[in-house]
């Protein structure tokens, strides 16, 4: 098995690819769905692991803030956010939610795929570009599956190519040394790493074309 280092080296960052960008989001998309599938039939009003939201609600919310990201990288405004809100149907099981989640990340992967990669658009941490915003939708979904299934006890890992290229593009200042998915749930608060106590705050850095500390564009 490869050590936590070797691990974070082998799993590559996408800097401005956006084909890759938009395949890695539809693949992540796919594995989170496949997972949230199998658990379809347990309780989802119990609330998610480290949430006030419910598990179905999390649910919304990873639906409105993906195609949101979509939106923002469609519209492209400078100083707010769009005036499109999605959400799932109150009223439909979980296998169609889950079928909404799909429509979602396919949306944010098509407008990725689709954009030049000097776009920007606003974002509250940060104005973004295509690659940005892909890395976003990886962190929805790769935390908020997180979320869910260990409120309803199914096991699932976050996968680590996913979780490395959000890292790079996001969190500029995570730490070294540590498996991908295992940093990637440090910086969003949801675990401890090793002589670094969870997070109570956090936020990510999407600004796009930011340096990082040795001068050289981040990815």
């Amino acid at each position: 098995m490869a050590s936590p280092t070797t691990a974070a080296r082998t799993v590559p960052a996408l800097p401005g690819d956006t084909r890759a960008w938009a395949e890695l989001v539809s693949a992540t998309a796919d594995e989170c769905r496949a997972v949230l599938t199998g658990g379809a039939d347990r309780d989802w009003s119990v609330p998610a692991a480290g949430l006030d939201w419910s598990c179905r609600q999390t649910l919304d919310h990873l639906a409105l803030g993906v195609v949101g990201y979509a939106g923002l990288l469609i519209a492209r405004p400078t100083d707010r956010y769009v005036t499109l809100f999605a959400a799932l149907d109150p009223h439909a099981e979980i296998p169609a939610c889950l079928e909404g989640i799909g429509i979602a990340a396919t949306l944010l992967a098509t407008t990725v795929r689709h954009s030049a990669e000097h776009v920007r658009a606003w974002h509250p941490w940060g104005p973004s570009d295509p690659a940005g915003f892909a890395a976003m939708g990886l962190v929805e979904l790769t935390a908020h599956t997180y979320d869910i299934t260990r409120a309803l006890g199914l096991t699932w890992a976050l996968p680590e190519r996913a979780s490395a290229a959000a890292v790079a593009r996001l969190f500029p200042d995570a730490p070294a040394g540590h498996r991908p998915s295992d940093t990637l749930l440090w910086c969003t608060g949801r675990t401890a790493l090793p002589g670094l106590p969870r997070r109570t705050a956090w936020q990510w850095d999407g600004t796009a074309g930011r340096r990082t500390p040795g001068g050289a564009p981040a990815a």
